[in-house]
């Protein structure tokens, strides 16, 4: 699913989900070899392949969800 990234007035990460009309802010990330796992304020878990360090945003990434 398309997802896009932002940061928001705050400073923290926050995930839009334009196909539920969702936007959570991420409470975990975790970095593997080749994918970022974050984990939402409402407990989903989405993975995202391909992310660069530092992230550039706002940015749409092609995400999976996981649970």
């Amino acid at each position: 699913m398309k997802v896009m990234l932002r940061r928001n007035s705050a400073g923290h990460l926050v995930v839009y989900v334009a196909k539920k009309d969702l936007e959570e802010e991420v409470v975990k990330e975790v970095d593997s070899d080749q994918e970022k796992f974050l984990t939402l304020a409402n407990g989903w878990e989405l993975a995202i392949a391909g992310l660069e360090s530092p992230l550039k945003l706002p940015k749409t990434v092609e995400a999976r969800r996981i649970t």
